[in-house]
């Protein structure tokens, strides 16, 4: 394996309880062309890094553990209580070896993600030496995704959560796909930083963005081609859409 990705540790977030799933079973454990979804991104992140996977755990911790350690090799850390992704990423840090440069974060709900894709945002976050990368993509319809709002130099200056943005940051069309590489020292610093001063009132893992530039730290936007590979499954139509796209591709 290349020595670019031995030194990326991959944390994979799965703890959130997917109320709109409208079902008793953990989001992640839904069924996606016969396997439960994180499996499909557990087993791309397998592809990709030499080093350890953490899988966040939090909603139905022990029956998503045991789903996951019966096929996969990984670490987990425990969020006890769901208080936002940044929260999430923080609760894996002390699993984090010592030998680690980068981090990936994925979310358990976006299956669709291809190894490539991963593979290339850390390429792009190494060759710029970027503190912060962020996976983006423009989509037509942008609700509900996190916007990333640019400052007048073409830089980011942060990414706006779509129920915190105003009218003109909802027009924005690039948006966040919630998947990053991040500089380990960085990612510990800006966590120990972050606030829950937002209308859902939790800690959100896009304002390490903000936490950048107020360090003047260099931030890189990799953009995805192919929108299907950053899509969210929330809904059970969400779930049907891709199960549909899968069978068709």
């Amino acid at each position: 394996m290349n020595d670019l990705y031995e030194s990326v540790v991959i944390i994979i977030l799965a703890a959130g309880k997917g109320t709109r799933m409208k079902s008793d079973k953990a989001k992640v454990l839904h069924s996606l062309s016969g396997r439960p979804m994180i499996m499909h991104v557990v087993e791309t992140a397998v592809k990709v890094t030499g080093k350890e996977i953490i899988i966040v755990i939090g909603n139905q911790a022990e029956k998503v553990k045991e789903v996951v350690s019966a096929s996969a090799d990984v670490k987990f850390a425990l969020q006890k209580e769901q208080k936002g992704t940044g929260h999430a990423v923080k609760c894996a840090l002390p699993e984090l070896s010592q030998d680690c440069d980068n981090v990936v974060i994925l979310s358990g709900d976006v299956p669709l993600i291809k190894s490539s894709t991963i593979r290339d945002l850390i390429k792009d976050h190494v060759n710029h030496e970027n503190d912060v990368t962020v996976l983006g993509v423009c989509l037509e319809n942008p609700f509900g995704y996190g916007r990333i709002v640019e400052n007048k130099s073409g830089g980011v200056e942060k990414i706006v959560e779509e129920t915190d943005a105003n009218e003109f940051e909802k027009k924005i069309n690039t948006v966040n796909s919630g998947i990053y590489c991040v500089k380990r020292d960085f990612l510990e610093i800006s966590l120990s930083e972050l606030k829950s001063n937002n209308k859902q009132n939790e800690i959100y893992l896009t304002d390490i963005v903000e936490v950048a530039n107020n360090y003047h730290k260099k931030i890189g936007v990799k953009s995805c081609e192919d929108q299907a590979e950053v899509m969210g499954i929330n809904t059970p139509q969400d779930l049907l859409n891709i199960e549909t796209m899968q069978m068709e591709s």
